[in-house]
This record gives C-alpha cells, structure tokens and sequence, in this order.
C-alpha cells in the first residue's frame, strides 16, 4: 500500500482556515458548476497512483449497493459529458484517452471507471430513514478512515468519530442535502497537517489518526463539493485531494496559519 515518492500539488489556491466562510461549519459556498471537477499540476502523478490502488486494492477502494447502481451510471454520463467539453481529454466508443497519455477501457462498474478519468473521488447519498446513506463510492484518497466500515450507513454515523459533527451541524447537513438543486452544487474546503504525504490513507474508527501540531512538513486539504444528480436525484460527495509541502504555502497563507492555527492533540504521537 506504500506509495514510492510523496504527490504534491505546488500550491493551494484557497485557504480555509483563514477565509471565514469556510471557517465557520459546515463552511458551504455555491460554486459555479463548470468548476465541479478540476484537473491541477498533479494530475499526472494522482491519476497513475489511482491506476495503481485500483488495480491492486480495488475492494478497498471502491464500494456500491445495489441501490446505488442506476445513481452511480447517471453520475459517469455526467462526468463523461463534463470531460467532453474539456481539451485534453479524447472519448472513443471503447476507451478514453487521458491527458496524461493513458488510454483507460470503458468497461466495469460506472465508479471504478471514474476513478480511473479524474482526480475527484466520488460519494453517492441516498435517502434513508435517518437521512442520507453512503450507497456507493469510489474512494483512492481517504483521509483516515476506513470506506467498508461506512458503507450503508447514514451521515450521522459516518461522521461518528468527528467531534464537531454534533447534532446541530448534523441537521443543518442534511438540511443542505435536502434543498440541494441540480445545476447548483456548493463546496467547502478543509485543512490538516500530516507527517505522511500518501495519498491513500484508510484508517478504522478504532485506530484515529492524531492531530498533528504545525510545523509539519505537508498540509492536506479536501475540496469538496455536493451536486444534485437531476434524474435519480442522489447527492454526489465529491473530493478533490490537496497535499502540500509547508513551504510551498504563500507567505500569506504561512501568516494566517499564526493567525488561526490549525487544531491539534499534543498529548497524541503523530
């Protein structure tokens, strides 16, 4: 599961813990929908690690109910119509061919597909009877934790072990979900140090990962966005993965870390 060589972007273009819209939780903006899905300076790298978990941890990496199959092959047209208009990327009857020169089969589940076309990584919400359910998802990057131990399971217990997903957050969440509109999707940012630059880091509820305290040498941050699929009406979680070296941050972003620092647990070895 070892990575070789850290993937970095060079730099972070935004900053969540200094931009008070997206301090303040849930921190959910509106986006324009032509920036749901982004291709950056690692887009090579992150593609090539995702062929590789794919290939080698695909049930670890990927996950769908049967609920979710009709939502999940609405999301893959839409990606794939998404990447029509977009230079760089060539789509055949049979295949696609990357930017980054990798030709990808168009065959097998709708989300390993994805997983395969673009550096998001992709969650399916669905209905249920304590709110909306993890159906499916394609997942390469987890940030510490574990996708078969929240598969079918509500938002509230997904975010179980997150100490600010409290009750109130937990309802104006699920709130957002219920008033989300196809064509309007919102995103928010976060941030964390970490000591490990990989990507893929899956980690049970049992075993979290510690707060790292500043300086560390990489942040890591999650764009995340939530669209409203129009025809099955699933919500799509999406995360686009940040890692940074601390250095590569702008002598700004560098400042609002002293200004408002990221949290930590110093009583916890990173």
């Amino acid at each position: 599961m070892i990575q070789a060589v850290p993937i970095l972007q060079t730099t972070l273009p935004y900053t969540p813990w200094a931009e008070l819209a997206m301090r303040r939780l849930p921190g959910i903006q509106p986006l324009d929908p032509d920036l749901w899905l982004i291709r950056d300076e690692a887009h090579a790298a992150q593609m090539a690690e995702r062929d590789r978990l794919i290939a080698t941890h695909r049930d670890a990496v990927h996950a769908m109910r049967p609920e979710a199959e009709d939502a999940a092959w609405e999301l893959y047209d839409l990606v794939l119509a998404d990447l029509a208009r977009r230079p760089g990327t060539v789509i055949g009857a049979a295949e696609v061919l990357r930017p980054d020169g990798v030709r990808v089969p168009l065959e097998g589940p709708p989300l390993v597909r994805l997983g395969r076309l673009v550096q998001e990584d992709f969650c399916l919400l669905q209905p249920g009877p304590e709110g909306p359910v993890l159906t499916g998802a394609i997942l390469c990057f987890p940030a510490s934790w574990l996708l078969a131990e929240k598969i079918g399971r509500p938002l509230g217990a997904v975010h179980g072990p997150v100490p600010q997903y409290d009750g109130m957050l937990a309802a104006r969440v699920e709130r957002l979900c219920a008033g989300l509109a196809p064509g309007r999707p919102l995103w928010r940012a976060n941030a964390h140090f970490y000591i490990d630059p990989a990507l893929f880091q899956p980690r049970p509820e049992a075993a979290p990962r510690a707060k790292v305290a500043g300086p560390a040498p990489y942040l890591r941050s999650e764009r995340q966005m939530l669209v409203r699929l129009p025809r099955t009406g699933a919500v799509v979680f999406s995360i686009h993965t940040y890692v940074v070296a601390i250095e590569s941050l702008s002598p700004a972003q560098r400042a609002a870390l002293e200004a408002h620092p990221i949290g930590y647990d110093p009583a916890r070895p990173a």
